[in-house]
Order: C-alpha cells, then sequence, then structure tokens
C-alpha cells in the first residue's frame, strides 16, 4: 500500500457533477487510486452498483485494498475501450447514474522509475500503461520512420523542433538502440536550442511517445461515443483531462453532440441532440488544490447530461 503514490484531481467537483444517487449504475472508467470510485461508493451505498475499469496491477491491487468494504464494487481488469461488451457481460444494459473518466496516465504511473515514463529518472523506455502489452516507448523510438516521429512528435507533444530530434534519434540509433529514458532526454538536449523556459525539453516528446504506446487519443474518441450509446436518460459524463489535445477532442465530441442540428441541410433532419452540456467551460482546479498538488493545475473538467430517451 506504501509503495502506490496517489492524488486524486479534483475529486469533489468531478464527482458532485455525477449527481449521485442510491439505486443507480455508475462507472469509473479510470479508476487509479480509487479516489473518486470511494467517493462515487460512499454516495450510491448501499444500493447503487459501481462498475471500475482498470488495466495496471498495481493500481487495481492498491485500489482493491482500498475499497474492499463495498460489496457494491466490480471492479475489471480490462481497458475502458471495451466498455460495451463488459456492460453486456455483466447484465448492464443502461447506464442509469453516469460516468467519471480521469484520463492521462497516473501521478503513480509518471513517477515510479521503473515504468519509464520520466526524464527525471534513469528506465528502460517502457510508457505501457497496460503492462501485459508488447509495445513499448522503446519500439516507438528505435523502429518508427523519421517522418512518423516527426508527425507524433509535431501532433501528439506540439513539439515545434520536432524534425531535428528526429533526425538526430535516427543518427543515433543507427549506431546503437536508445534504451533508456536518459539517453533520450540527453539527445532531445542536445539536439534542440537552449531556450529560457521552465519546461524540461523532452516533456513535449515524453508526452508523444506516450501518447502513441497507449492510443490514448484514440481511446478517447472511442470511449466517449461508446458512453454515449450506454447511458439512460439523466446520465451523467464527468471528463478531467490534462492536455490540449485530449480536451479539444472532449469539448468537439460534446460540441456536436449538443447541437440541434449537425447535418447542415436545407431542411433539418437530425435526431434530437443526445446531451446537454452542464458547463460551456472548463471547470480548473482551486487554487488550494493547485498548491497542494502542482499538476493538478493542468486539469478541465467537462461535464454534460443525457437528454434523449432510449429507444
Amino acid at each position: 500500500m506504501a509503495e502506490f503514490t496517489h492524488y486524486t484531481v479534483m475529486k469533489n467537483e468531478a464527482v458532485d457533477a455525477l449527481e449521485c444517487q442510491s439505486g443507480k449504475v455508475y462507472v469509473d472508467c479510470t479508476l487509479g487510486g480509487g479516489g473518486h470510485s470511494e467517493l462515487i461508493l460512499q454516495r450510491i451505498s448501499p444500493d447503487g452498483r459501481l462498475f471500475a475499469f482498470d488495466i495496471d496491477d498495481e493500481a487495481i491491487n492498491f485500489a482493491s485494498k482500498r475499497l474492499e468494504k463495498y460489496e457494491n464494487l466490480t471492479i475489471i481488469k480490462d481497458s475502458y475501450t471495451n466498455i460495451k461488451s463488459q456492460m453486456k457481460l455483466h447484465g448492464i444494459e443502461k447506464i442509469t447514474g453516469g460516468v467519471i473518466l480521469d484520463l492521462g496516465a497516473s501521478y503513480h504511473q509518471l513517477t515510479k522509475q521503473e515504468r519509464g515514463f520520466s526524464f527525471m529518472k534513469d528506465a528502460p523506455l517502457d510508457m505501457r500503461f497496460n503492462m501485459d502489452s508488447d509495445f513499448t516507448a522503446y519500439d516507438v523510438i528505435n523502429s518508427y520512420k523519421e517522418d512518423e516521429l516527426v508527425k507524433i512528435f509535431s501532433e501528439y507533444g506540439e513539439e515545434r523542433f520536432s524534425k531535428r530530434i528526429a533526425k538526430a534519434i535516427v543518427t543515433k540509433r543507427k549506431i546503437q538502440p536508445i534504451k533508456t529514458t536518459l539517453e533520450l532526454a540527453n539527445l532531445i538536449v542536445e539536439s534542440t536550442p537552449r531556450i529560457k523556459t521552465a519546461i524540461h525539453p523532452a516533456t513535449r516528446v515524453f508526452q508523444a511517445v506516450r501518447i502513441e504506446v497507449n492510443g490514448e487519443l484514440e481511446n478517447v474518441t472511442k470511449i466517449l461515443t461508446d458512453v454515449l450509446d450506454l447511458l439512460d436518460y439523466g446520465a451523467i459524463i464527468s471528463v478531467i483531462s490534462f492536455h490540449s489535445l485530449e480536451d479539444r477532442i472532449v469539448k468537439r465530441l460534446f460540441k456536436y453532440e449538443a447541437q440541434k442540428c449537425r447535418c447542415n441541410n436545407p431542411i433539418c433532419t437530425c435526431e434530437p441532440p443526445r446531451i446537454e452540456l452542464i458547463n460551456k467551460k472548463p471547470i480548473m482546479a482551486s487554487v488550494e488544490e493547485i498548491e497542494e498538488n502542482p499538476p493538478s493545475r493542468s486539469a478541465k473538467l467537462r461535464v454534460v447530461r443525457c437528454i434523449r430517451k432510449a429507444g
């Protein structure tokens, strides 16, 4: 238990948004250390049900112990992208209460040395959320073509020196493979101009590689689309994102699904919108929370409610 470091970002705001009620079904798509799940369970017990997804064994082990007293909790070791098949497997036709998503890597994943997410500690290039997966950061750095590296550094990391960094990586790996986080970080520092900034030169590239390894952006689109199909009338989605790429996907999809007309035909043929926006602008972490946990400064919470009756 002590080895698992966990901080639940915007715990009260994200769970308050769900308007939890006993007797309804809720899903925590990103269990992590169980902070959001615990608060949901406190509010829906004894008659509500919570299903919680995670693919990280360390998170599941920690949260299982933390939440062991709750008999109305089902922890599912699977990707949240399989929510439809898993809900069917557990006999759930509709999610009647709501869904919460806390996107991106957890504090534990980012700071545990051997997971290879951090450029501040030397470790094998890994960056997998799911340790059962065979695809790692090593594969991206050592097998992707130069133009493919440029593409992911530019699109996923918004890195202005993508071409320089990609060229340096390809040149280096011709001599020997790039195996560790510090090898990669040092190579990035050496291949980019010195600029006065508080952000480490490797930050954007490491973010881009992590997103690529775990298919994070594709997964965001898939889970939100699937969840919308599963929501019952009145159910709520509460989503926390941590960087602009994720937030942009959430914002655009929610805005589209909340529009009365989505066909742009002279005579609208659209069905009524599926959702309404609870907050048009994202909710941000409080000053107090940011002081306690500085990474929460980038968190954005968006909330919507299902307004189309099933069938």
